[in-house]
């Protein structure tokens, strides 16, 4: 399990293997090589920087295969946030946490 934020610096949860969790127990994506794609295949963002989320405005229509997310698992104390990082042009940062549902 490592914990991971987002571009900004907000504490978002974990990924644990190929999955990655919100710290409230919330599947939300699988893991392709370092891009997100979410349960309806669609690319959510990617991994930079080995722990941080951050969206790739070009990958947007992008998408690759479709899951059924796991149920929620025991929801975690988020680890503390961090400075953010300088956005790169053409990067937004990852969504939030509280913006995924289910």
């Amino acid at each position: 399990m490592d914990w991971v934020w987002t571009w900004g610096g907000k504490c978002f949860g974990y990924i644990d293997g190929e999955d990655l969790w919100t710290y409230d127990g919330k599947h939300i994506g699988k893991i392709d090589d370092k891009e997100i794609y979410d349960c309806e295949g669609m690319y959510i963002g990617e991994i930079m920087n080995k722990n941080r989320l951050i969206t790739h405005c070009g990958k947007k229509s992008w998408r690759r295969f479709s899951f059924t997310p796991y149920g929620r698992r025991v929801s975690y104390v988020p680890m503390a946030n961090y400075l953010g990082y300088a956005m790169y042009a053409g990067y937004e940062d990852f969504p939030p946490p509280e913006s995924f549902t289910g």
